[in-house]
C-alpha cells in the first residue's frame, strides 16, 4: 500500500470518525451500558418481589415440560423444558428500559426540538413581514415619485 493510498484510508477514517451519527451512537452505547444496571436493579427489586406476590420471585424458575419427565435443575436436569419465565423477565426489561429511554429522552429531546423549529419558523414569519412591507413601502414611495414627475411634466 502507497503512502497516498494510507492517507486517503486514513483521512476517510478520520471523517467517519467525526460524523455526528458515530460520536451520538457511541455516547448512546455508553449511557445504554451504564443504564442497564439501573434496569436490572428496577427489575429484581420492584418487578420481581411483585410476581413473587403471586409465585417466585425468580422469573428464572417459571418454566414448562415439552418432553419427558423433567426432573432436577442446572445440568443434573432431566426432559425438555421450555424455560419462558427467563423469557418473560428479559421482556420486562427490555419494556421497563424503552419506555424509561422514551419518557425521559426521547419525548423531552422531540418536544425541545419542536419548539426550537417553532420559533425558527416564527422569526423567519416575521423577516417576510418586515421585507413585504418594507418592498410595499418602497413601492409608494416609487409610486409618488412617478405622479410628482407625471403632475410636474403636465405644468410645463
Amino acid at each position: 500500500m502507497s503512502d497516498r493510498e494510507k492517507t486517503s484510508v486514513l483521512q476517510g477514517f478520520k471523517a467517519f470518525l467525526m460524523r455526528g451519527n458515530v460520536v451520538d451512537l457511541a455516547v448512546a452505547v455508553v449511557i445504554g451500558a451504564a443504564f442497564t444496571s439501573v434496569v436490572n436493579s428496577v427489575v429484581k427489586g420492584i418487578i420481581n418481589p411483585l410476581v413473587g406476590a403471586f409465585g417466585t420471585k425468580n422469573l428464572d424458575s417459571y418454566s414448562s415440560c415439552l418432553k419427558g419427565p423433567c426432573e432436577g435443575a442446572g445440568d443434573t436436569a432431566t426432559g425438555v423444558r421450555i424455560l419462558w419465565g427467563s423469557v418473560l423477565g428479559s421482556t420486562l426489561q427490555f419494556v421497563i428500559t424503552a419506555g424509561v429511554v422514551y419518557f425521559l429522552m426521547v419525548l423531552p429531546m422531540a418536544k425541545y426540538l419542536a419548539r426550537v423549529e417553532a420559533r425558527r419558523k416564527a422569526k423567519e414569519g416575521a423577516r417576510e413581514v418586515v421585507e413585504i412591507t418594507e418592498l410595499e413601502v418602497l413601492k409608494e414611495i416609487r409610486d409618488t415619485l412617478v405622479a410628482q414627475r407625471g403632475s410636474g411634466q403636465g405644468e410645463r
